[in-house]
Formats: structure tokens, C-alpha cells, sequence
């Protein structure tokens, strides 16, 4: 097949998908950075929402016929949405659609991704796609949706699931994991398994599942409506539905790889503190791994329209200084220093605060003499002058600040006793 007929046959594909996007999780082990948000409306990279990456993946794919599925605390996901994800043309059947849980089906709210799915058949018929493209929305990762589906259509699967190579150690208790056949097809599939199995040929790597499934639509309607007349289910892709179909039905795996180099690709889970700031912290690296710059296949969001970022002063002690950095639009860095950051929107430094190896959301103001250090500061914080943060985790503890595993320490107005939010 040459390469415009490929293009061609792609785009056809990528037409005939609906892509369902899962929203719902609270991600509990993000503990207060998800209080009151669902975790993919968590802010991350400087200026984009979690939720960004797999939506602007579905437009770079020429995907462009999507459904949110929204469930836990949901205000500030569907606001984002609606501000940055709905100047789609009707007229073209382009849309994206927000679909809350509202006990469609049974009186219940989702009760698990399958559930969530099969709650909205209704909606996803009248759409009358050919495949059904059901995402993760809380992960960080830049992906071709087009060639999985091109595979997904070539292996003439009823069902692919898309899977990442990653070491046993990381898999273990965290992950679907699969093993195939020579051809690709998987022949067993365990979801978190204490003990997974490992790739033929490679002693210390899994097929881990990146929660990410491409159905053929009419497969997924029957395995839906089976799965919710089972009493005993608890109606998961992974737990039930998945291991259910292996045997009888043709299963692929799609190893995720980058496109250029063959390797292993970009994919991060930020669902842990420790996780959400490292991957944060990485951008701010000289080549990071994920090229937020890249013009071929951009990041899309909705911003606020805001000026650009100033540092202002410039004596021997007292300098508006960014280091290794990366400061959004809106922000002042006002004789102060940034070292090793990343600040997102409208963040306000005042002089002589330090903040170093930090990830500060946005409307965040520091007070003059702040010492701040492996830091996450949540949206609206204001930092009092002269506090340190990140120097003495005893101290941090003993205010109410939370301190992970590997000394990362949260701050959320909340722990400051700051009332932007509802507090009984």
C-alpha cells in the first residue's frame, strides 16, 4: 500500500471512530490534590489539564467525533470543556460531547468503565460509528490513535487492546497485564497481578494495558449487554469483560511504540504525588522526553487570555531570575528566584522568595523571604512572607502539609486554612 493510499485508508478509519473518553476517577492517591477535582481536570505541564492529551491525540488522529464520560466532582472538568473543547463544527458531525453520570440505565451512576460505557449506548447509536475507541482520560502521553486502529483493522480483531512493554517490578499490582501469541493475539489476560508474566524473550518486561480499547461496535454492544445481566460482575473492561472474551474471541495487543525510533514511548500515570511531580519536573529538562514545542502534533487547551510572563529588578540582591524553568503567561517574578520550576498561570513571586525543583498551579501568590523546595503548591495558594516550605518535612507535617515517600511535599489552601472552597 503506498503511502497517500495509507493516508487515505487511516483517514476513512479514523472517520468511522467515536472515541468515549472514561473522566470519572478521583484519583485517591493524588489524596488532596484531588479534594475538589476529578483527576483528569488536575492541571499539569505549565498551562494544560490532564484531560488535554488524550483529547488533542483524538484531533491529531482526525478523531473527531468524542464523548467525556464524567463522574466524580465534575464541575471544573466540564467547565474546562466546555470553555476549550467545544468550537467543533455540528454541521460535520465534529463534536465533543460531555456525558455525566446520570443514572440512564438501572437508577445506578457508574459503577465501573464497562458500566459507564453500556449506560450510554443509547447515545453511542445514535452516532452509528463502525468502531468504538474507549480512552483512559488520566494519563499523559502523545499517541497515533490512526495506526492502532490500521492494525486493529488488518489483524481483523473484534477487539485491541493497546499495551506498553514496562519493567515486571513496575507492573506488579498496578497494571492489566497480557501475554500473546507470535502474531499478537493475547491469549491470557490478568488485571493487576501480583506476580505478571513475562514477554517471551524478555525476562524483566510485561505487555502492561494502557487502558486504552478499540472495539468493533456491534462486538461491544453484545459484550456490554452481557456483562451488565451478569449479577456477579462488577462491570470492568479489566476485571470481567476482558478475560471473559479471550478464548473465543479474536484479541490483539498493540505495543505502543514511538513512531520514529521503535522504542518504548513517552506514557506517564500521574497518579501518585511522587509521580505527578516527577513528571512535571521533567519538562523543565534540557530535552525532555515529551516535547511539548512539537508544531506537528500540539497540546490543545483552553486559557485564559493573560499577558506575558515579567521579571522585574535587577540589582545584585534582588533579580527577577528563571532557571531551567518554565513560567506560563500571567506570571511576575518579581526580585525573586525560580530554579528548577515549573509555574503555571498568573503565578505571583514576590522579592527575595526562593523556589526551587517546585510545580506551582496557578493563581498562586509567594510572599517576600518564602523559601520554597520540592514543592506542589495547589491553585489559589497564597504563601505568607518569610514561610518555608520544603526544608524541615517534620515541621511541614506539623502544619498539616503532606509529605510523600520520596519527600515531595503538598500545599492546598485548605492546609493553609485559606476558605476557597466550601468548608463545613
Amino acid at each position: 500500500m503506498n503511502t497517500q493510499k495509507n493516508i487515505r485508508f487511516v483517514s476513512r478509519l479514523t472517520r468511522q471512530t467515536l472515541a468515549l473518553v472514561l473522566a470519572g476517577g478521583r484519583g485517591s492517591r493524588l489524596y488532596e490534590l484531588t479534594e475538589w477535582r476529578a483527576k483528569p481536570a488536575v492541571p499539569f505541564g505549565g498551562k494544560f489539564r490532564i484531560i488535554d492529551f488524550p483529547l488533542s491525540n483524538c484531533i491529531n488522529t482526525g478523531i473527531r467525533r468524542i464523548g467525556v464520560l464524567t463522574q466524580y466532582k465534575a464541575h471544573s472538568l466540564i467547565r474546562h470543556l466546555v470553555r476549550g473543547w467545544t468550537r467543533f463544527d455540528s454541521e460535520l458531525d465534529e463534536f465533543v460531547e460531555i456525558l455525566p453520570a446520570s443514572q440512564r440505565a438501572g437508577g445506578e451512576w457508574y459503577q465501573g468503565t464497562a458500566d459507564a460505557v453500556y449506560q450510554n449506548l443509547d447515545i453511542t447509536r445514535t452516532h452509528k460509528p463502525e468502531y468504538v475507541l474507549i480512552l483512559s482520560g488520566d494519563h499523559i502521553y502523545k499517541m497515533d490513535y490512526g495506526d492502532l486502529i490500521a492494525r486493529h483493522v488488518e489483524t481483523q480483531a473484534d477487539m485491541t487492546i493497546a499495551c506498553l512493554e514496562v519493567p515486571i517490578e513496575e507492573a506488579a499490582g498496578s497494571f492489566g497485564v497480557m501475554t500473546v501469541d507470535e502474531s499478537g493475539r493475547i491469549v491470557e489476560f490478568n488485571e493487576k497481578p501480583a506476580n505478571p508474566a513475562p514477554i517471551p524473550g524478555q525476562p524483566g518486561l510485561c505487555l502492561a494495558s494502557m487502558g486504552n480499547y478499540l472495539f468493533n461496535t456491534e462486538f461491544l454492544y453484545e459484550q456490554l449487554i452481557k456483562d451488565a445481566d451478569e449479577p456477579r460482575s462488577s462491570h470492568d473492561f479489566g476485571k470481567d469483560i476482558i478475560p471473559s472474551i479471550i478464548k473465543n474471541y479474536r484479541i490483539y495487543a498493540y505495543p505502543f511504540r514511538d513512531m520514529d525510533t521503535g522504542e518504548r514511548a513517552y506514557w506517564r500515570d500521574v497518579g501518585t504525588l511522587d509521580a505527578f511531580w516527577e513528571a512535571n519536573m521533567e519538562l523543565v529538562n534540557v530535552t525532555p522526553e515529551l516535547n511539548l514545542y512539537d508544531q506537528n502534533w500540539p497540546i490543545l487547551t483552553h486559557q485564559a487570555q493573560m499577558p506575558p510572563a515579567k521579571f522585574v529588578f535587577d540589582r545584585d540582591d534582588r533579580r527577577g531570575l528563571a532557571i531551567d524553568s518554565m513560567v506560563s503567561g500571567g506570571c511576575v517574578i518579581s526580585g525573586s528566584l525560580v530554579k528548577r520550576s515549573l509555574l503555571f498561570s498568573n503565578v505571583r513571586i514576590h522579592s527575595y522568595a526562593e523556589i526551587i525543583d517546585s510545580v506551582i498551579l496557578p493563581d498562586v501568590e509567594i510572599g517576600r523571604n518564602a523559601r520554597i523546595n520540592k514543592v506542589i503548591i495547589d491553585s489559589g495558594c497564597k504563601i505568607d512572607e518569610g514561610m518555608v516550605i520544603g526544608e524541615d518535612h517534620e515541621q511541614d507535617k506539623q502544619r498539616g502539609f503532606r509529605v510523600t515517600e520520596k519527600g515531595v511535599v503538598l500545599v492546598t489552601p485548605d492546609m493553609l486554612h485559606q476558605t476557597i472552597h466550601m468548608r463545613r
